[in-house]
């Protein structure tokens, strides 16, 4: 028997005030699979994510998550049901330290005990070295490729069934820009189903299982990412010359 998409996106539409933003996006992300969704500025692939999160609301058009309907129902009853989000900007709390951003991340696990949270404390300390040394630190005093790994390392915290990470290179140095993806890559091999958005083409479609090219509201090209990536006609439509997408 098939196994059912942990997320589906059908046919939606959605509008700021009278622009429209999306129009008859659909798409589906399974259980286990890195999902990323390409294109230039304002595109609409941030709209995609914030729509599946409950931030903005479609017109027309339905979204589900593990054959839930959730397009009607609010962001925080939505991260009740097992998403995670690190969005664009990273959004860390500045004035508390490493350690409470963290255990922040675990705030709706708090009815599993302290033990629990303790035990997956010290494991994503091992995914995330560079944060132990820094647990009494304040978050706003960190470099922002250091509080990227805080946004990451929170979002794991929650243990999520979906993991929605909005542009994770942007701003970085190429460094940091290594370490996103050398955690997106851990995360997948733990099976962490993620849902992408990304201007960095090349560097999403190395890790992502299947991509969505949009363009102007509108899923202009999807399919398996390998394939997308080492089709020639595809990146001299699509695919900038480096590492952007020129839409």
């Amino acid at each position: 028997m098939e196994r059912r998409n942990l997320v589906e996106v059908r046919n939606i539409d959605v509008f700021y005030g009278p622009v429209q933003a999306l129009f008859d996006v659909s798409l589906h992300v399974a259980p286990g699979e890195v999902v990323v969704v390409l294109g230039g500025n304002a595109s609409g692939k941030s709209t995609t994510v914030k729509t599946v999160l409950g931030l903005v609301r479609p017109r027309r058009g339905e979204v589900y998550f593990d054959g839930q309907r959730i397009d009607g129902k609010d962001t925080h009853d939505i991260i009740r049901l097992g998403v995670a989000s690190i969005p664009e900007g990273r959004r860390v709390f500045p004035e508390m330290t490493v350690q409470d951003n963290l255990l922040l991340g675990a705030y709706v696990r708090r009815h599993e005990g302290e033990e629990a949270l303790k035990k997956d404390l010290e494991t994503v300390l091992e995914l995330f070295p560079t944060l132990a040394e820094r647990m009494n630190q304040l978050a706003g005093t960190m470099s922002g490729g250091e509080q990227q790994m805080l946004a990451m390392a929170r979002a794991w915290m929650r243990r999520p069934r979906l993991l929605c990470i909005d542009e994770p290179s942007m701003g970085l140095s190429p460094l940091y820009v290594d370490r996103v993806y050398d955690v997106i890559r851990m995360l997948k091999e733990r099976g962490v189903t993620m849902l992408m958005v990304e201007q960095s083409a090349n560097r999403a479609l190395e890790v992502a299982d299947r991509a969505y090219v949009l363009q102007n509201g509108r899923i202009v090209l999807e399919g398996n990412a390998e394939e997308l990536a080492a089709d020639p006609a595809v990146r001299r439509a699509y695919l900038g010359g480096d590492a952007s997408l020129a839409l």
